[in-house]
């Protein structure tokens, strides 16, 4: 999830506590409650400080070992330890168990989207993404906002807004588990061109019904299309340029994070009197006709390195992101 998203289910969490009546009749451990459940909801992407460092630091540890198993426990030691030195005398199974339910919320949810975590660390490295709920669901946090509003208003007791709206939320990512299965299924139909050893992956849009469309061929290329209402369109075709020039940007770190983070990657070679810019792009998350999560070196005839970035940028903010690392 976004982070505007992960802030108020944080501040939903705080408000599902009052069925906890401990929670509900100490107005001193309600405050300790939301603050925990909001910082809670945040913890697990503190490691956007990273990007201080270098954005390729960010982009290989990212939803890395922040949404581990070990992080979960850490989170809600650190937290609940803070806020007892701070209120003191708290009730620390209550208030810690909120702080953990609102760490397991972040990091369960971000198993549900394209970017996915590695959740499973130490037992394994590897990514988990499963494609169902897009980064930013405006059904989450449009009901959210409206459940917070309720609560601010006082139209109805809190005790019954958030028992309904989370129960609303599970079973809509119940229902949107389910459509990704149904989706998925009618995709191989719709493909005229499918072909044994072809693999499919479906991405969610903001759009409740609009999915877009990765295929991976036999050779490694990918096509890239839109899946809308049971029909499909291929938009755009990618693969891995066979230049030299790509197989040496492999070393450079800023490369290498990025092909840690996706196996979903094309490469193409431009040539310039100057040298050669390898750009590498994750054809999973396409815009406006653009790939906007990119990893580009730029080398000079000798294959040196000039400069080098990985991200998110549109083509224009890239190249003047090169002109400033290469001039």
């Amino acid at each position: 999830m976004d982070s505007g998203t992960h802030f108020v289910v944080g501040l939903g969490l705080a408000g599902l506590a009052t069925v906890d009546p401990v929670v509900y009749n100490s107005p001193v451990v309600f405050s300790a409650v939301l603050i925990g459940t909001v910082v809670g909801s945040q913890a697990p992407d503190f490691d956007s400080f990273l990007r201080l460092k270098s954005n390729a630091a960010y982009i290989r540890n990212h939803r890395g070992i922040t949404h581990s198993l070990p992080a979960i426990v850490i989170w809600t030691v650190l937290i609940t330890a803070a806020l007892q030195i701070g209120f003191r005398g708290l009730p620390w199974l209550h208030v810690g168990g909120w702080v953990l339910l609102a760490v397991l919320v972040h990091i369960f949810s971000d198993l549900f989207n394209t970017y996915g975590t590695q959740a499973a660390r130490p037992f394994s490295q590897q990514w988990i993404a499963w494609n169902i709920i897009h980064i930013f669901d405006p059904v989450i946090f449009t009901t959210h906002v409206m459940a917070l509003l309720l609560w601010a208003f006082d139209f109805a007791d809190p005790r019954i807004i958030f028992p309904v709206l989370y129960g609303f939320t599970a079973l809509y990512y119940v229902w949107r588990t389910f459509e990704h299965r149904r989706q998925s299924a009618a995709l191989l139909k719709a493909d005229a061109e499918a072909a044994d050893g072809e693999e499919y992956l479906l991405i969610p849009t903001v759009s409740l019904f609009d999915w877009n469309v990765v295929k991976r061929m036999k050779d490694g290329s990918f096509r890239v299309g839109d899946f809308r209402g049971g029909k499909l369109k291929w938009a755009d075709f990618a693969s891995c340029s066979d230049h030299p020039a790509v197989e040496i940007s492999k070393r450079d770190v800023s490369i290498q994070a990025f092909l840690h983070f996706t196996s979903y990657a094309s490469a193409e070679v431009l040539e310039h009197s100057w040298g050669y810019e390898v750009r590498w792009a994750d054809v999973r998350y396409r815009r406006r006709k653009q790939y906007p999560m990119v990893g580009v070196l730029v080398m000079d005839s000798d294959y040196k390195t000039l400069g080098s970035y990985v991200g998110w940028l549109s083509d224009e903010r890239l190249q003047k992101r090169l002109r400033m690392n290469t001039y």
